[in-house]
This record gives structure tokens, C-alpha cells and sequence, in this order.
């Protein structure tokens, strides 16, 4: 599975959407769909993004019980997206499940990946909030293994993390990666940032780009430039 550059569409209409994707004249980016896209405009904005030529992460993060996520899951593969995650928390039987439901009657099915610990999620708030007294690393090593003996394909993670998910479920366990920024960009308030070189280095299969890309004076170039130090 080759390296990949995912462009989040973090917009809150099909019109700022389109007017986005409109630049891209030449190459056609893999993009994400997050949940703010997904909830304004519905399954139309992944078939419309889907028909101009891109590849489409569905970034829903689905968490329930294993029939109703077997079933959604379901849906969701009717649309024809190529990647589609979901919340490993809600256990291996909930995973299994939405593993069923994914999958095509052809057998062909969408990479599905699972999100371990939320970023926003740290030591403290998982001990006092969530209960878990294990150490975070230890926990989303864990939950990374429960996804691959589920049958899933990788997980998303941080760039940080994605050589030690490697070195516990394999190699060709696929890490998708946001908190990519560039070298010379605006880091906000994070304190460490990873550029697409490091991401490369470090083993992330898929690296997930938004405001570096999106909010840049020319997205194409940011865009190429991304793709040039992740992927060439």
C-alpha cells in the first residue's frame, strides 16, 4: 500500500468545498470528509467528490453497538468511499462487526482503519474521566492490536506513534497521521510539530494535511509541495 497525501476538507458547505477542489485542475487529491462536511450536505457530497475523480477518507468515527455499526458500515461502502474508520473503544465484537457490513457481496470492501485515543485525550482525562488507569502509550498499543486481530486494516495515530504501531502489529499495518505541518509554517499552539519529511521517515502510511493546505495563498503548491516531501 503506497504512501498518500489526505487533504481535509474541513469546510461547512458543498459551496466552500467546490470552490476548493475547483483548483485542482491536474491531480486529483485523496481527500477526508469529516463529520461537520458530512452532517451539512449528506451522503450527496461523497458522491459529487467521488464522481470529479478523488479518493474519499469518511471520517465518522463510528461507535455503537456491532449490529447497528454492521449496518451503517454497510451504507457507507454503498457510497464507494476508499477508506472509513471507527472508535476501537467500542470493542473487537463492535469491529468484527463493522468488518461484515463493510464488505461488498464482490468481497472488495474500503480500507477501515480505527481511531485509538482521541489527541484531545491525555493522561489525566483518560484516568479521570474514562477510568483507565494504564499508561496512554500502553493503551493505544493495545487498542491498535485489538483492531488488527479484528481483521482492520491500521489506525490513525499520531506521527509519533506510527513506528511503534508498526513494531507491534506490522508493517503493513497502515498508520494515518494528522498534526503534519510544514517547517516553515504556522504551528499554532502545538508544541511539536511533524513535517511531511519526518512523517516519511518515521513510517506514517498516510499523512492527514488540513490548514497547511487549505488556508494556504496557493493550495495546489502546498498541496504538490506536501506530496513532494511525503510521497516522491
Amino acid at each position: 500500500m503506497g504512501k498518500d497525501v489526505i487533504v481535509a476538507c474541513d469546510f461547512s458547505s458543498a459551496e466552500q468545498t467546490f470552490a476548493f477542489l475547483d483548483k485542482f485542475t491536474g491531480k486529483k487529491p485523496f481527500v477526508k470528509i469529516g463529520m461537520e462536511l458530512f452532517y451539512a450536505e449528506g451522503p450527496s457530497i461523497v458522491r459529487e467528490i467521488k464522481a470529479r475523480g478523488h479518493k474519499i477518507f469518511l471520517d465518522l468515527k463510528l461507535h455503537d453497538i456491532p449490529n447497528t455499526v454492521k449496518k451503517s458500515m454497510a451504507v457507507l461502502s454503498r457510497l464507494d468511499v476508499d477508506m472509513c474508520n471507527l472508535h476501537a473503544g467500542g470493542t473487537c465484537r463492535m469491529m468484527t462487526a463493522a468488518l461484515e457490513g463493510l464488505t461488498r457481496p464482490d468481497g472488495t470492501r474500503p480500507i477501515l482503519i480505527a481511531v485509538t485515543q482521541l489527541t484531545s485525550t491525555d493522561q489525566e482525562s483518560m484516568e479521570n474521566d474514562l477510568l483507565i488507569k494504564e499508561p496512554i502509550d500502553k493503551v493505544v498499543m493495545h487498542y491498535a492490536l485489538n483492531a488488527k486481530n479484528s481483521g482492520l486494516d491500521g489506525v490513525v495515530c499520531s506521527p509519533l506513534e506510527a513506528g511503534k504501531v508498526h513494531d507491534v502489529c506490522g508493517t503493513d499495518f497502515v498508520t494515518v497521521t494528522p498534526g503534519v505541518r510544514f517547517a516553515d509554517g504556522d504551528i499554532g499552539d502545538q508544541k511539536r510539530v511533524m513535517t511531511p519529511a519526518e512523517a516519511k521517515k518515521i513510517g506514517s502510511d498516510y499523512i492527514v494535511v488540513g490548514r497547511p493546505i487549505t488556508a494556504a495563498e496557493d493550495p495546489v503548491a502546498a498541496y504538490e509541495r506536501c506530496v513532494a516531501e511525503f510521497v516522491d
